[in-house]
């Protein structure tokens, strides 16, 4: 299993950087998903489940994504999902945003990446932790610049 957690701070407005998230966003910040269809959309969020599609090279993946956990208050914005890729691995990935001040976000990303199986657990340690670590700076990078471009429209 591989674990991350890692935080940074982005000197942009919290709401600008939620925004983002949002489903109509997300290609924004995860070009490599190519379609979202939602398949039972749930009150407050948690429980919502999501058809997602993720292009790797010429291979498309197609995955159902649910939202476990959901708070969107003024100061703390975090969400929680969990999805079995290719029946070998089991993910959860959490993003949580933390007002600073009005120009300053503390973004926390964690999650885990646990091997289901035996070509799972193989293929993770192949992987291994290096890659891990480029794939969770690479989205970190990206949410940040997306977010400056995002505060120079406004």
């Amino acid at each position: 299993m591989i674990k991350w957690n890692e935080e940074r701070i982005i000197p942009v407005n919290i709401e600008e950087i939620w925004n983002l998230f949002k489903l109509e966003n997300i290609q924004r910040i995860m070009p490599n998903v190519v379609e979202n269809k939602v398949l039972e959309q749930k009150e407050g969020v948690v429980g919502t489940k999501i058809q997602q599609k993720y292009k790797e090279g010429k291979r498309i993946e197609t995955y159902i994504v649910e939202d476990l956990e959901y708070d969107n208050m003024p100061k703390k914005k975090h969400n929680k999902i969990g999805f079995t890729l290719a029946k070998a691995f089991e993910i959860e990935a959490s993003f949580t945003l933390v007002k600073i001040d009005e120009e300053e976000t503390n973004f926390i990303y964690s999650g885990q990446n646990k091997g289901l199986n035996f070509l799972g657990k193989v293929l993770l340690k192949l992987g291994g932790e290096r890659n891990n670590n480029k794939v969770v700076t690479d989205f970190m990078d990206r949410v940040e610049s997306e977010s400056l471009k995002e505060k120079r429209r406004k």
